[in-house]
């Protein structure tokens, strides 16, 4: 999975739930296993998970945290205590469960290049809450000795992707910090990491004004890290090449996964070694580098100045629900992936394309149910209500009326989804008193028909923002 994110809860008879948790999908060699790093984490949002899920039951004497624990492991794995990691989750000033599998590892005699992660919830009191997976992670074990090239490019890192950084002082894994925020600032945290979206920046945009720029990130680009959570950002850096704790001036390769690099603030006076961003314990500073004496192209670093970056991500399940209704898992969570409008008018439909679909699933506009059809695990089928049942002055409106589209399951469990859907009307003048004007022949008609648009949402799956 990727940089940890949520589920999130609300009260007992509405809890709303969305899950996410995140690995880079990259390993480590250890001596004989190889562990995640940054390690997979899994974040809980929303109060309903410090409520309990059946009435009436009295809290035990010290019951406090969360009402759910969770194991985490790889598919395919025996399920031993070795291969799978308990989270015990605690509360972050955020108000968010935090869990993370520091210790999780892939043993070498999994010979797999990918996998998924697996994450097991469990109620207090032993019922299950569901299983949920990642999405496939691609093990790399060290980084790539060849120069990268666009006629290579499955290690390459690409503008727009997420990513995160840590530093690791003389190679020791203790010693390992992420760049991460806290409290509004960036931090090296040694437990916590960020996922960060690393975009191409422009010496002209404004600043986390960033035009859609693709291909792939190469040494020498002036980018931006923007946190996919708080949104906050880094100035504009030079990203450098790291070799022997010298910053490359003059490479202009593509970056590669789990390759060393430093991050330059522009300026600084000629001939200088420039600025760098810098860790120093857990604050995050700027290290003026020196230049090389024996080479101009290189810039002397230290080692806190020296970052590993990685591709993260993340994936995020939601769910609302009465856990003291619900008996049975809520997964598999289904997953909307495009919405097809056919026809119109009062005979519109609108087709579902997704994963993990059956037929105890409604379609949901707003709070009005539709009625649906399934078709298959990937597809669902539903007929669009009628704008009047969200307002008694349709035939009048000016505007467009937007309505989230949502799943329900038969027990009521509420699967909210990233898409809505947008009635837009035909301007009418509302009538007027008896003996007035008619309106002129080229005025619009009496609205008689609606067109139905649907819109994708700005939603936030890593964790809402």
């Amino acid at each position: 999975m990727s940089p940890g994110l949520l589920t999130h809860l609300s009260l007992p008879d509405s809890s709303e739930a969305r899950l996410q948790f995140g690995a880079d999908g990259r390993s480590l060699p250890g001596s004989w296993t190889r562990f995640f790093c940054p390690p997979p984490c899994v974040y809980l949002a929303g109060p309903g998970w410090r409520v309990k899920p059946v009435q009436g039951q009295a809290h035990q004497a010290g019951e406090t945290g969360p009402t759910v624990c969770g194991y985490m492991g790889l598919d395919g794995a025996s399920g031993s205590a070795a291969e799978t990691q308990k989270l015990n989750f605690e509360e972050q000033p955020d108000s968010r469960e935090f869990g993370c599998a520091k210790t999780l590892y892939i043993s070498d005699a999994d010979k797999r290049k990918h996998f998924r992660l697996v994450l097991r919830l469990v109620l207090r009191g032993g019922r299950e809450l569901g299983t949920f997976h990642s999405r496939l992670i691609k093990v790399i074990s060290k980084p790539s000795q060849k120069k990268q090239s666009l006629k290579n490019t499955d290690l390459c890192i690409s503008s727009g992707s997420k990513v995160s950084l840590f530093n690791r002082l003389r190679s020791q894994t203790v010693s390992t910090r992420y760049l991460s925020v806290e409290d509004g600032a960036f931090v090296a945290s040694a437990r916590q990491w960020a996922a960060f979206t690393l975009h191409l920046a422009d010496e002209h945009s404004s600043q986390g004004d960033f035009p859609p720029r693709e291909g792939y990130v190469r040494y020498g680009s002036l980018v931006q890290l923007v946190c996919t959570v708080t949104g906050f950002t880094l100035p504009p850096m030079i990203i450098r090449k790291v070799a022997k704790q010298c910053a490359l001036l003059d490479v202009d390769e593509p970056i590669s996964q789990l390759h060393k690099c430093a991050f330059q603030f522009p300026g600084g006076p000629p001939g200088g070694g420039g600025t760098y961003l810098c860790l120093a314990t857990e604050k995050v500073v700027q290290f003026q580098a020196s230049p090389c004496p024996k080479e101009a192209n290189r810039a002397l670093l230290n080692d806190s100045s020296c970052w590993t970056i990685i591709g993260t991500e993340s994936v995020e399940f939601s769910f609302s629900t009465s856990l003291a209704r619900t008996r049975e898992p809520v997964t598999p969570v289904p997953l909307i992936s495009t919405l097809e409008l056919s026809g119109g008018g009062d005979v519109a439909t609108l087709e579902l394309h997704g994963e993990n679909f059956h037929a105890g699933l409604k379609v949901w506009f707003g709070d009005v149910e539709a009625e649906t059809m399934y078709r298959s695990p990937r597809s669902l089928v539903c007929v669009v209500p009628d704008v009047a049942a969200f307002g008694s002055d349709w035939r009048w409106l000016r505007t467009p009326i937007t309505v989230p589209v949502s799943l329900v399951r038969t027990d009521g469990l509420f699967y909210p989804s990233a898409f809505s859907f947008t009635y837009t009307p035909e301007y009418s003048a509302r009538p007027g008193p008896a003996g007035a004007a008619e309106p002129a022949t080229d005025a619009d008609a009496l609205l008689e028909s609606i067109h139905h648009e649907f819109t994708r949402t700005n939603f936030h799956l890593f964790i809402q923002t």
